[in-house]
């Protein structure tokens, strides 16, 4: 495998990500919310969300392949606070993951996880985790209530789900890693703050913000655990 092949193939996944701003991205998430909890029969099911303790986004998670393949893209995390104080500011996150094959191609996706205990949610918020090593992780169910929601739960820490091209699916995504984005809260928040801080304090939502968690409390309603 030749260096110049590697190289050009990592620049070019940095790229993909590089370009738009953090209060974009954030809009992108509320659609992709809202388009996946519009279609109940084809969507998440609504008793998952609402038992869920956080929610990662992830808009247009681009993978390409040209001989190295990998995953890159740039999502938020939202959390429950505490005595049913509503879903946290959102903290940004990034996930890389990669494969090494012969492969050409390319598609763009969007993510969603669901963190389903508390446990999973501390994880996740740790500086480095990656899915299916430091936690459980399974394709979530898809549609309306029904056991299999209640089994899901009690299998997996983290439920994952992804849509292509308009199909939207529960598929695990083992082996990616997320990171937190410090840059992109640097953006949001003035500083460098780290997700543990937002997601877990008392961060204040910066006004970017405003659409994705109207979302989130539209679509679920905090659970007693």
């Amino acid at each position: 495998m030749k260096l110049s092949t590697i190289m050009v193939s990592c620049l070019s996944a940095g790229m993909l990500y590089a370009a738009d701003t953090a209060a974009e991205r954030l809009k992108e998430a509320t659609v992709v919310l809202n388009e996946v909890m519009s279609a109940p029969d084809k969507g998440i099911p609504q008793d998952l969300l609402e038992s869920a303790e956080c929610i990662v986004i992830v808009p247009g998670l681009k993978k390409a392949a040209f001989v190295v393949g990998g995953k890159y893209g740039k999502g938020f995390i939202s959390c429950r606070r505490p005595a049913g104080g509503g879903w946290s500011a959102p903290g940004a996150v990034r996930v890389e993951g990669g494969s090494v094959g012969f492969q050409i191609g390319g598609s763009e996706t969007d993510a969603i996880m669901l963190v389903m205990n508390k446990r999973g949610a501390e994880k996740l918020l740790s500086s480095k985790f990656t899915l299916g090593a430091d936690a459980s992780v399974a394709g979530g169910p898809v549609g309306r209530t029904s056991s299999a929601n209640t089994d899901a739960k009690m299998q997996a820490q983290i439920l994952t789900y992804s849509r292509t091209r308009g199909a939207f699916a529960g598929v695990a995504l083992d082996g990616a890693t997320l990171r937190p984005d410090e840059d992109t809260n640097a953006e949001l928040y003035g500083s460098k703050l780290s997700n543990q801080t937002i997601v877990m304090g008392k961060t204040e939502s910066p006004a970017a913000a405003s659409g994705l968690t109207a979302a989130l409390t539209k679509y679920s309603a905090h659970q007693a655990k």
